[in-house]
């Protein structure tokens, strides 16, 4: 309310600005002294920018800034970008990953060249996801999405002497490359279609267009666009070799932010631009949406189970949760009370997804730090060595899996109730039985490093900070959402709601 009321509307934006702001203060920095390895100074700068990120986002969320009860989202820059609930709620996802990536690569780039480059990247890419986020046309959607994916190429291939990061850097960029052609070209079909990028302008326009075969292949490209970025099947190969080469914080990154944000635009475009009330009848997304869900499920889950790379087992892992997230899609049906209940459940659950999943990739940097291998053999006994980091990583593990009392259960149970109320309980079923076969590669772990036999000698000489930390903080993030699920769901759900109205 005191935003909109007293401030200018630009400062809606502040949670992005905020992180753009942090980015070029570190160019500069990098500029005056470029062979700075001051790690201290520069992690701290990127956190702090995180953090101030996270506290107008929050800060927003509270007092209602673009919500309905204070006259709605705020349109800026001739309706290219629209602040409301749903784009804070994202930006603040994004600004906790971020910080908590930032302050575990303190120690990960300890006595390593270019760490200014690296923070700079991690923030400009949180940018371009907070402003994908906000994105109210076709057109700054792209421009946002590359704006994020661009970065992050580079971070994937970081370890310049490591052959793995490099080649991973290279798969993914071309992958990358080939997907943004694919969204581009669908923008423009969408565009031939209707003369407009403006989502709302979009929709009233697909209402009455006649070339309706066109805007049908141009929204399947969209689609095509998004499903890159959230790594779902069909395009979900790039993820276990990008998250297995990058470094482990680009990989609790990209496997939890990078996803949101996709989901993020994905959830506005095919509400507002591809309005269930306004689309042709020739167009059925919810279909194509519904297929993905259940094969990006079923296809991530039991490849993960296939796994004895850890590392790869939660890339495989996370190719799963993005079909649980996706009947957030996959469940709405045109005039249904429910739609904003079940996008908000899964807006939800991609919030818990952050802190649980981006712990357990950092947990990995921390074996890492220690040379330890990426086998489940290899970690074998490794409780009674770090016992409180191990504790972390089973609370990970037991909420990926969605067992009680952890945040993820939590999640799961009101997205797949959602998804049961909109009169979708098959999609409710298929997740369910993921879910359970998920526990067996998820307990693998929790078995080896609390009940195996150590298989070998663990050089455990110091307990880095930075990475423990970070550990810490996710750990205590999922846990803490425990009793405070119950406002972040109500948030979400009333954000997502905005969205039909």
């Amino acid at each position: 309310m005191l935003l909109q009321s007293q401030l200018p509307d630009a400062l809606a934006l502040a949670p992005v600005l905020v992180l753009a702001l942090t980015a070029l203060l570190l160019l500069v920095v990098d500029s005056i002294d470029p062979d700075s390895t001051n790690s201290a100074a520069l992690a701290g700068v990127s956190v702090v920018g995180a953090l101030t990120s996270l506290g107008f986002a929050g800060w927003f969320l509270s007092a209602g800034t673009g919500q309905v009860s204070t006259g709605g989202g705020i349109s800026l820059y001739g309706e290219a970008l629209v602040v409301d609930g749903m784009a804070l709620f994202f930006m603040a996802i994004f600004a906790s990953v971020t910080a908590m990536v930032c302050i575990a690569s303190y120690d990960y780039l300890h006595d390593r060249q270019y760490q200014a480059e690296f923070y700079t990247l991690v923030l400009f890419a949180a940018t371009g996801m907070g402003l994908m986020a906000a994105a109210n046309s076709l057109a700054t959607a792209f421009v946002a999405l590359e704006l994020a994916s661009l970065p992050s190429y580079a971070l994937v291939a970081f370890l310049k002497k490591n052959r793995g990061s490099v080649e991973a850097g290279l798969k993914y960029f071309l992958i990358g490359a080939v997907s943004s052609a694919v969204f581009a070209f669908g923008i423009s079909l969408v565009y031939a279609a209707t003369g407009s990028m403006v989502f709302s302008d979009v929709a009233e326009a697909l209402s009455g267009t006649e070339f309706v075969g066109v805007a049908g292949l141009g929204v399947l490209m969209i689609a095509g666009g998004f499903a890159f970025k959230t790594a779902s099947v069909p395009f979900h190969f790039w993820a276990p070799e990008a998250y297995e080469g990058a470094p482990a914080p680009i990989s609790a990154f990209l496997s939890s932010a990078s996803k949101a944000a996709g989901f993020a635009v994905a959830f506005r475009v095919f509400t507002e631009a591809f309005a269930l009330s306004a689309i042709p009848a020739g167009i059925d997304w919810v279909l194509l949406f519904q297929i993905l869900a259940v094969v990006t499920m079923t296809l991530g889950n039991f490849a993960a189970a296939t796994q004895e790379n850890v590392k790869r087992m939660l890339a495989y892992s996370s190719i799963g949760h993005a079909g649980y997230a996706l009947i957030g899609l996959a469940a709405l049906s045109a005039g249904s009370a429910q739609n904003g209940n079940v996008m908000g459940a899964s807006m939800a659950h991609l919030l818990v997804y952050g802190f649980m999943n981006t712990g357990a990739f950092l947990f990995i940097a921390l074996t890492e730090h220690w040379d330890i291998g990426r086998r489940f053999e290899d970690f074998n006994g490794l409780g009674s060595q770090a016992p409180v980091a191990c504790a972390a990583m089973t609370v990970f593990m037991f909420s990926l899996a969605g067992l009680p009392p952890f945040g993820g259960f939590f999640s799961k149970y009101f997205l797949f109730a959602g998804a049961i109320g909109a009169g979708f309980w098959w999609l409710a079923a298929v997740g369910a039985v993921n879910s359970a076969l998920s526990l067996f590669y998820y307990s693998r772990v929790v078995k080896a490093i609390w009940i195996e036999d150590p298989s070998g000698e663990f050089q455990i000489a110091s307990k880095p900070i930075g990475l423990y930390a970070a550990v810490m903080i996710a750990a205590l993030g999922t846990l803490v959402l425990l009793p405070g699920f119950g406002p972040v769901i109500e948030m979400a759900q009333t954000a997502a709601t905005a969205l039909f109205a």
